[in-house]
């Protein structure tokens, strides 16, 4: 059987986002489960103990799953609307900068 060159590039389109969409779900799972694990040890440097500790976190885990909800449907909108690798290096300078900004902050 005879494969032409659409089908191949077309399997290949296909894979290219699939392995994008997959980094972008590890990113996501990543930023959730390292938050998870310095999320009790950082509240508690802070002074939170008891109830307020937990009442603070369960606000942050709160606050975080709105921004993944928020942020998903903002870039996707712009990414239909300007193209996802447009968008993709976008979100990506967005992160850079962000993280920049915090390390300034914490100096």
């Amino acid at each position: 059987m005879k494969v032409n060159q659409s089908e191949t590039s077309g399997k290949y389109l296909v894979t290219a986002a699939v392995l994008v969409a997959a980094m972008g779900y590890f990113v996501d799972i990543y930023d959730l489960l390292l938050f998870s694990i310095v999320r009790v040890p950082n509240l508690k440097g802070l002074g939170f103990t008891g109830q307020t500790l937990t009442d603070n976190g369960i606000f942050l885990l709160n606050i975080q799953m709105l921004g993944l909800l928020l942020g998903g449907i903002f870039w996707g909108i712009l990414g239909d609307k300007k193209g996802r690798l447009y968008v993709l290096f976008g979100s990506i300078f967005c992160i850079l900068l962000l993280t920049l900004l915090t390390v300034l902050f914490t100096l």
